[in-house]
């Protein structure tokens, strides 16, 4: 069944995961992976909507400090809501993870998940993860490789459309000057390693889904209304006309799947790759 938070038809990077793709596996694999302790202090990067702190806060370690950062005040303000809700002590802020509004060492473990992706000096960002936990802390990042997504439809216009919307979000950053890298996931060791962050493990996680028969129609009208939208916002006539060429194919789609019926398949399928590391120097 399709969920849309892996959906390369509307976006180039991998969304929402938080929100949609989170489970207890993941959280015992932060769990075991972040060491919280009693007393420890853990950094969120890109906290979206609180489910990280909702879930590390059920572990119940005593007098352990939760802090959330995200660039849209909203999900800060959702996050806040979320923990309190869930009678859990969470702080929030408004911050950029590159320019971390803490001093240096003050936190035992710090993470991020699908956050670097969407940053243009990834570097800048780990370096500032690094200044903000202390020497012998942990540092965890989980990333996707947004260049490998696979994609499968049993209709030719659904394999059309797949091949088209690379080139169409690749002319679009180019022209907002959002040269984002695509392949950040495996790159992760390296960058840790130049920032201080001495590597101990990389776990991959596969985040996938399959569509099997002709998806509902409010499915084609979101992809079709998310599509529009950015076309709209386009910086120049010539995204703009690639944008619009896109559409079309987009919507020839919808028709072929809708006459194929119980016989449509697609599937969707990335990996995100989990860098551990420890703060070294």
């Amino acid at each position: 069944m399709a969920t849309g938070f892996i959906d390369e038809l509307t976006s180039p990077t991998v969304k929402y995961l938080r929100e949609r793709w989170w489970n207890e596996a993941f959280t015992e694999f932060l769990t075991e992976t972040l060491r919280p302790r009693a007393g420890n202090r853990i950094l969120d990067v890109g906290c979206g909507e609180g489910i990280a702190e909702v879930q590390l806060g059920r572990l119940h370690v005593s007098q352990m400090r939760l802090v959330g950062v995200d660039l849209m005040i909203e999900r800060v303000i959702v996050a806040r809501h979320e923990t309190a809700a869930h009678n859990q002590r969470g702080l929030f802020a408004c911050s950029d993870a590159c320019h971390l509004p803490f001093r240096d060492g003050i936190f035992d473990s710090t993470f991020c998940v699908a956050v670097l992706q969407h940053i243009s000096d990834v570097e800048m960002a780990i370096r500032d993860f690094a200044r903000v936990t202390r020497v012998g802390g942990r540092v965890v990042a989980v990333e996707p490789d947004n260049s490998a997504r696979y994609s499968y439809s049993s209709t030719p216009a659904g394999r059309r459309a797949f091949e088209m919307s690379t080139p169409f979000f690749s002319a679009l950053a180019a022209a907002r000057g959002e040269a984002m890298e695509a392949a950040i996931g495996p790159k992760l060791p390296t960058l840790f390693a130049a920032c201080g962050i001495e590597p101990l493990e990389v776990r991959l996680f596969p985040v996938s889904q399959t569509q099997l028969g002709a998806p509902p129609d409010e499915v084609w009208r979101r992809r079709h209304d998310v599509v529009e939208q950015v076309i709209d916002q386009a910086p120049n006539d010539d995204v703009r006309n690639l944008g619009r060429e896109y559409l079309t194919a987009l919507d020839a789609y919808a028709a072929e799947a809708r006459k194929a019926g119980s016989s449509f398949v697609e599937i969707q399928h990335t990996m995100l790759f989990a860098t551990v590391g420890q703060k070294t120097e």
